[in-house]
């Protein structure tokens, strides 16, 4: 099984437990090259085979998190320190023009010999586009954007010439030289029937907040009738593992975390997050506890506990787990046999 994680772009976190603290200042200079070069250094020891640097274009570090170090940069960036990780970057369109983006791509496919994907992001943090001068349009405009962005991006990459006009973006005899090395891998977030509509005809992945296996299930066989004769994308969920020797002991924890949520910040949160569709709507208690529902997924217990809900989840669908790492038993106990399913 396909394992990805976070790259250290954010610095500071979500504070909806009220013991949670958030560093006072970023690291910059030495410091910052010498945390990203051993964070890499770590996620490929373990055996990772995606990392994904996410955009945060504005973010507070209270309900979410912290504006993020620019995606272009920390891949590029990355890249350098990097070796078998197949990097994914976020890329919004609107801040971005489809045939720039493909211009850095190219270039940096060449620099990793094609280990880039690409993860549209078509956004939902209203205040971020408003910030930048990027017009949010509605929910289901920012998703026709995408995929016109998707098309000029593929058009670039396998023609040698291409143009393209369309309402949101537009090219004249586009030659993207020198041509990509390898091909062209498209991931995408976003759950909503606008996002699996985007997915079922453009995109190879779909990344999915984190859910009950029950909801998960029944996103794969909602994209799978939606797809008809097309391809069906792969899939991605979020997790934040917990484990324990025993259940019993992840499980005090775990209502530990919970009892300590602020409802200020979780009100705030709901706020934050109302411009996405189909994502945040978990009624489960243990969505509370951070930004992406890593915890809804459930890998919570023992280390036998925990790799038979990952044989669960394989088993209707999902291709890649997307983690939050940092629970020293999960790696040493866990992820060695997930990577090996």
């Amino acid at each position: 099984m396909n394992v990805c994680t976070w790259a250290p772009t954010v610095f500071a976190g979500p504070d909806v437990m009220r013991k949670a603290t958030a560093l006072n200042t970023l690291p910059s200079g030495a410091v910052l090259n010498r945390i990203v070069k051993n964070y890499v250094s770590r996620i490929e020891s373990l055996g990772l085979s995606h990392l994904l640097i996410a955009q945060r274009w504005w973010g507070n570090a209270r309900e979410i998190e912290a504006s993020s170090f620019d995606c272009l940069a920390m891949t590029s960036h990355i890249a350098a320190f990097s070796e078998r990780l197949q990097l994914v970057t976020a890329i919004h369109p609107g801040f971005f023009q489809p045939a720039v983006i493909a211009k850095w791509a190219s270039t940096l496919s060449h620099l990793t010999e094609g280990r880039w994907s690409i993860n549209v992001t078509s956004g939902w943090n209203l205040d971020e586009f408003d910030m930048y001068g990027v017009d949010a349009l509605s929910h289901d405009q920012r998703y026709e954007r995408s995929k016109e962005f998707i098309e000029v991006l593929k058009g670039a990459w396998l023609q040698p010439v291409f143009n393209f006009e369309g309402k949101y973006f537009s090219v004249n005899d586009l030659a993207l030289e020198p041509r990509p090395f390898g091909g062209l891998e498209v991931f995408q977030g976003g759950q909503s029937d606008a996002a699996i509509e985007m997915a079922c005809e453009y995109s190879d992945w779909m990344f999915l907040n984190g859910g009950s296996l029950d909801k998960i299930r029944g996103i794969i066989n909602q994209v799978r009738t939606a797809a008809g004769g097309r391809m069906v994308p792969k899939f991605a969920v979020y997790a934040i593992p917990l484990c324990r020797s025993t259940d019993e002991e992840a499980q005090r924890e775990i209502q530990s975390m919970l009892a300590s949520v602020d409802s200020e910040m979780l009100a705030a949160r709901k706020s934050r997050v109302t411009a996405a569709e189909g994502m945040w709507s978990s009624e489960d208690d243990l969505s509370l506890l951070d930004s992406n529902e890593g915890y809804v997924s459930g890998l919570i217990g023992s280390p036998e506990t925990i790799l038979a809900k990952v044989n669960a989840y394989k088993d209707i669908g999902v291709d890649m787990f997307h983690l939050q790492l940092g629970d020293s038993l999960f790696e040493e106990a866990v992820l060695p046999k997930m990577l090996s399913l």
